[in-house]
């Protein structure tokens, strides 16, 4: 995104509290569905910002990849080199990618 395309996307984002206070809440919340972000600003200063579901679930599971990626990374630096191949274990343990397909995970 170039310096202009950033400087219009951010004038476009921005919503004066001043709307909400004339009865605009639900024509905001239309924009921040197609846009994705508003950013509220009060006295020529950002006080919140609102962003849509989809974009929150979207941060969410960024946020979540990127502690997952941490964790992995934790994970190989202290195996010692230690490690077995996926097929390997899968094999030891007696398992196919089909013995898979229905399993529900949940990490932590």
């Amino acid at each position: 995104m170039n310096t202009m395309s950033a400087a219009n996307y951010m004038l476009d984002a921005m919503v004066p509290i001043s709307r909400f206070n004339k009865g605009e809440a639900s024509k905001i919340f239309d924009e921040v569905n197609k846009t994705g972000v508003k950013v509220v600003v009060k006295n020529n200063a950002p006080t919140g910002v609102i962003i849509s579901t989809e974009r929150y679930k979207e941060l969410m599971e960024e946020i979540e990849n990127y502690h997952l990626l941490l964790e992995a990374q934790k994970r190989d630096k202290n195996s010692n080199g230690n490690l077995t191949a996926h097929e390997d274990f899968m094999k030891e343990l007696g398992l196919t990618n089909n013995d898979l397909k229905d399993v529900e995970v949940e990490l932590e």
